[in-house]
C-alpha cells in the first residue's frame, strides 16, 4: 500500500513540476487576515499536542513551559490539538474534567500572550484504528478489513474500514447531529477565552475512493461533496455559541501535492482556508529537491481557493520530519520566502522536547534548521500593508505601511532572542519595546516604513 500511495504522489509531483521551472507565482490577491479593528494580522507559531496521555492524564504532557519557550521565541501563535474520544467518551457525556484541561492550556496561553487555534484532531480516523479522533462508538467500517501498517501510519488511510467510516461520518444523520453537538460543546464552553483565536473543524480530512477512481479525483470529489457541506454544518454549529471567533476549514493531505482543493463556498464570514504543507517523498525520508518545483506547484495550487472565495490563509501544519539533510536549510529559506507571499500565517509541527519532529531539544534549544522560522514579523499592521519581508542574509525585516485613519493606529511587531535595532520613518511615533515585542504608533494615514535590523 505504500509504494502505491508513494507511486501516486511522485507521479503527480513529476507531472506538475516542469510548468513551476517556467513561472512562479506570487499568491498575490489572497486576502489578509484582520481583526474587528482592522488591523492585518500575521500568526506564526507552533502545533502543541499529546496525544500518548487520555482520561484521567489527557493533555498531561503539554505544560506551560511549551507555551513560554514558544513566545520567548518571537511566536504568538499555537494549534491546540484536542481530541473527540476524551471529550466525549460516551454518547452525549461530555468530560468535564477534559474541558478543564483544555482550559488550564489556554490560561497558559493567555498569559504568555498567545493565541490559540483548537484542532479538532484525527489521525486515521480514531481509536478503533489504533490512533486518536473520532471516538469508537461514532466508527462503522461495516465490517470492511483494516491491515496495520506500523512503518507507514498515513497508509491506514487507504485502507477499507477506514475509508467506509469517513463516509459515515459525512453521510449518516445521527452521527452529523454528534459531531455538531461536539462542536457546540467546545465553542460554548471557550466563546469567552481571551486566548481563543479560532477552531479548525477537523484535522486532514480523507474519504473514500470509489473503484477506478484517481486520487486526485477523489479528494476533489470528497472535498465538494462530503467536506463543503460539513464544515457548513460545523460552522453553524460554532456560530450558535461562539459569534466572534474564526473557523478554519481543511481540505485532503492531497493539497500537499500541489493539487488544487476542490472545496466550495462555506457561508460564514469568518472562514481561514488551513491547507497543510507536507511532501510525500519527504515524509518517506527523502532529502528536499529544489529543482522538483514542488514548493512552487504547491503555492499555485493552495491559493487558488482563497483568491476565489475571498478568505486569508493559515497552514495549519508544514515540516519535515529529518530536518538535518543537506538541502533542508535550502527547504526552509525556499519555505519561509513562499509562505510569507501569501500566508497570513502558520503553525509548524511540532512544539516539542527532542526528536523527530520535534522543534526543539530537550534543553529547549532549535534543532538543526529549525531555527530559521524564528524571524521579525508584524504581529498587527494599523493600516494597508505595502510591502513586508524579512532578508534572513543580511538579517534585516522591511515593513512599509499607510497607517490607518481611524481606530487603532499602532502598529505591533514580534522579534525573536536577539539585539535588534528597530527605526520607524515617515509618520511613525517613538517605538516602545519590552519582552520580544515593538510597538509602533502612526499618525493617522501616514505612510510608515519600519526597518529591523539584526545586531
Amino acid at each position: 500500500m505504500l509504494r502505491a500511495i508513494l507511486t501516486a504522489g511522485a507521479v503527480l509531483a513529476a507531472l506538475l513540476a516542469p510548468a513551476s521551472a517556467h513561472a512562479r507565482e506570487t499568491g498575490q490577491g489572497v486576502p489578509p487576515l484582520t481583526d474587528r479593528h482592522g488591523r492585518v494580522l500575521t500568526l506564526r507559531g507552533w502545533n502543541i499536542e499529546d496525544k500518548t496521555h487520555r482520561g484521567d492524564e489527557a493533555l498531561s504532557g503539554i505544560t506551560e513551559r511549551h507555551l513560554r519557550d514558544l513566545r520567548a521565541q518571537g511566536f504568538g501563535f499555537a494549534r491546540l490539538l484536542v481530541f473527540w474520544d476524551d471529550l466525549e467518551p460516551r454518547p452525549g457525556q461530555y468530560s468535564r474534567g477534559y474541558l478543564r484541561k483544555i482550559e488550564r492550556v489556554l490560561d497558559w496561553a493567555h498569559r504568555h500572550d498567545v493565541q490559540v487555534v483548537i484542532d479538532a484532531h484525527q489521525d486515521v480516523f480514531g481509536p478503533a484504528f489504533g490512533h486518536r479522533g473520532i471516538p469508537e462508538w461514532a466508527t462503522r467500517a461495516d465490517g470492511l478489513p483494516f491491515t496495520p501498517h506500523p512503518d507507514d501510519w498515513f497508509a491506514e488511510y487507504f485502507e477499507p474500514a477506514v475509508q467506509r467510516a469517513f463516509t459515515h461520518l459525512y453521510e449518516d444523520a445521527d452521527l452529523r447531529r454528534a459531531q455538531s453537538a461536539m462542536w457546540r460543546t467546545l465553542a460554548a464552553r471557550f466563546a469567552r477565552h481571551p486566548a481563543v483565536f479560532g477552531y479548525d473543524l477537523i484535522n486532514e480530512p480523507m474519504g473514500e475512493q470509489r473503484p477506478g477512481e484517481d486520487l486526485p479525483s477523489a479528494a476533489r470529489r470528497i472535498e465538494r461533496d462530503q467536506l463543503t457541506p460539513m464544515y457548513n454544518r460545523l460552522a453553524d454549529a460554532v456560530r450558535s455559541a461562539d459569534r466572534d471567533a474564526w473557523v478554519f476549514v481543511e481540505p485532503t493531505p492531497i493539497v500537499g501535492e500541489g493539487v488544487p482543493t476542490g472545496l466550495g463556498r462555506v457561508d460564514d464570514p469568518r472562514v481561514v482556508y488551513a491547507p497543510h504543507f507536507y511532501n510525500t517523498a519527504m515524509e518517506a525520508g527523502a532529502d528536499y529537491d529544489p529543482g522538483s518545483g514542488w514548493i512552487e506547484a504547491y503555492e499555485r495550487a493552495v491559493t487558488a481557493y482563497p483568491k476565489r472565495y475571498r478568505v486569508p490563509v493559515v497552514v495549519g501544519e508544514w515540516g519535515p520530519l529529518n530536518n538535518a539533510l543537506p538541502n533542508m536549510r535550502r527547504f526552509y529559506r525556499d519555505a519561509m520566502a513562499s509562505l510569507g507571499r501569501y500566508a497570513s500565517g502558520w503553525a509548524g509541527y511540532v512544539w516539542c522536547y527532542g526528536g523527530g519532529y520535534c522543534a526543539v531539544d530537550a534543553a529547549g534549544a532549535f534543532r538543526t534548521n529549525k531555527e530559521l522560522t524564528a524571524e521579525p514579523y508584524a504581529q498587527a499592521v494599523a493600516g494597508t500593508v505595502r510591502s513586508a519581508g524579512y532578508d534572513p542574509g543580511a538579517g534585516v525585516y522591511r515593513l512599509a505601511y499607510r497607517a490607518a485613519s481611524h481606530g487603532s493606529r499602532t502598529t505591533v511587531l514580534s522579534l525573536p532572542p536577539g539585539t535588534w535595532r528597530i527605526t520607524a520613518d515617515g509618520g511613525a511615533g517613538v517605538v516602545r519595546r519590552a519582552a520580544g515585542r515593538a510597538w509602533v504608533p502612526a499618525a493617522p494615514g501616514s505612510d510608515v516604513t519600519v526597518t529591523v535590523t539584526r545586531g
